[in-house]
């Protein structure tokens, strides 16, 4: 059992997060091959799966991908799964050996450091970034024609922001970190940051939060420097 003095850690941290919860947010790559970049929660299906169908029709679907395994990121792979016949998740090594062979209710396509998936009209490159920001399967997607880097839950800050700003976004991230203490902070984690940095990106699509075109690899740089300074002051 824990104790009082845990249990009302934990409730207060808790109240935190949910005052200070941000955007949820899911982005759809339109091409032959249409790829889903976070699925939301399984009871956000519904909501989600109405979306994507303004755009595309869901049975064209083809391809599911999210950060790393969450409820918030692949809750509801299954119903899309489901929903559109020739649709597979695509992950990288780790997380298909470690979670998605068995949680998918059709086998996944695994995905080594680097490989693109051509979607016929845009290219994906799976980059693995292991507990970056956490999780061992963490990964982030490139976008090579247009230049956006699909973070998951880099650069995660607080609030309902707009969909894309051109605000600093590393300062509210660091805010987010000294609040929630989500980020597996290592020597590694500033170095994984700035390789995702010299792919000189043009937009950074943010799971929480608000997405950015401007500074973006000054971001990422910025961001590395950031958890550099937390894990020598630890």
């Amino acid at each position: 059992m824990k104790s009082p003095t845990a249990f009302t850690a934990f409730r207060r941290a808790f109240r935190r997060w949910r005052r200070a919860a941000s955007r949820s947010n899911q982005f759809l790559i339109d091409a032959d091959e249409p790829l889903l970049f976070h699925t939301g929660l399984r009871h956000m299906f519904p909501l989600v799966s109405q979306a994507v169908a303004r755009i595309v029709p869901l049975e064209r679907l083809r391809w599911i991908a999210f950060g790393h395994v969450e409820a918030d990121e692949c809750g509801a792979m299954n119903d899309f799964l489901a929903a559109a016949p020739r649709a597979q998740v695509a992950h990288g090594a780790i997380g298909c050996m470690v979670s998605l062979n068995d949680l998918c209710d059709r086998p996944p396509r695994q995905l080594a450091d680097g490989e693109v998936i051509d979607l016929g009209g845009k290219r994906v490159r799976h980059i693995d970034t292991p507990h970056v920001p956490h999780n061992w399967e963490a990964r982030v997607l490139f976008e090579e024609t247009t230049g956006t880097l699909f973070c998951g839950d880099l650069f995660t800050h607080t609030g309902d922001g707009p969909p894309l700003t051109e605000q600093d976004i590393v300062g509210p991230a660091v805010e987010a970190e000294k609040m929630f203490h989500a980020t597996a902070i290592s020597a590694v984690t500033g170095k994984t940051i700035r390789k995702l940095a010299a792919l000189e990106p043009q937009m950074l699509a943010l799971m929480h939060g608000s997405s950015t075109r401007t500074r973006c690899g000054e971001s990422l740089s910025g961001l590395a420097d950031a958890y550099d300074s937390m894990v020598k002051a630890a």
